[in-house]
């Protein structure tokens, strides 16, 4: 029986806190991913790939691809800009990968679909930055957003968010524990076929397993 809902993009924050909710808290959650135009909209396949593996039945794929012009300037969805390097974002409290409120109408999807559901918790993948951030995955975001669903009258929803002050090495570690297949994910911004190496989520994934003194499974274009 379903008992919470999971954000689960297909990347290692929300792979490994898929893994986290079944192995560890013993949840039966549903899953929730959602195309919004993204170039690296391969990052949807895995989280299938996961989800069926761990043999969440009730995985729900959102097409949101109509709300690309609200996101038009982000080198994520726009194919004019291109996707910064990761040292084009240090220090810059808004990189141009920042995608206008998606956390904000991914988690108000998300709490409709588990009060459709009938269950109370859903789960996002927020992480602590600590080469670059987004103000959406922060711990003073998740507490003000909660302030707001308490409001409900009948069935209120918690966002939680376990991994909110882990930094991706944390993560890793915490995965690696509960045997992850990061082959089977996706982190890289660009639309190509094997990861980039140099955008900000790539330079991100790569100090984590550097720190962790493994080599990253995927293939790296450099």
């Amino acid at each position: 029986m379903i008992d919470s809902v999971a954000i689960v993009s297909g990347g290692m924050d929300s792979v490994t806190l898929l893994h986290h909710l079944i192995k560890v808290e013993k949840r039966s959650p549903a899953v929730i991913t959602f195309g919004y135009g993204q170039k690296h909209d391969r990052e949807i396949e895995y989280a299938k790939t996961q989800a069926a593996l761990l043999g969440c039945e009730n995985h729900l794929v959102l097409d949101l691809a109509l709300l690309r012009p609200l996101f038009a300037n982000s080198a994520l969805v726009s194919r004019e800009t291109a996707v910064p390097d990761i040292m084009d974002v240090l220090g810059d409290p808004q990189p141009t990968t920042y995608v206008p409120n998606r956390n904000m109408i991914f988690l108000a999807l998300a709490v409709a679909y588990a009060e459709t559901q009938g269950v109370s918790n859903v789960f996002y993948g927020a992480q602590r930055h600590d080469i670059y951030g987004y103000w959406d995955t922060t711990p003073q975001f998740l507490e003000q957003l909660n302030r707001v669903y308490r409001l409900n009258r009948k069935t209120p929803v918690t966002i939680q968010a376990p991994f909110v002050q882990y930094s991706k090495t944390d993560i890793l570690r915490h995965g690696l524990e509960l045997e992850v297949d990061y082959r089977l994910t996706w982190s890289c911004y660009e639309g190509r076929d094997v990861a980039c190496g140099h955008c900000p989520t790539c330079a991100e994934r790569l100090k984590a397993f550097e720190e962790v003194g493994i080599p990253d499974p995927l293939p790296y274009a450099s």
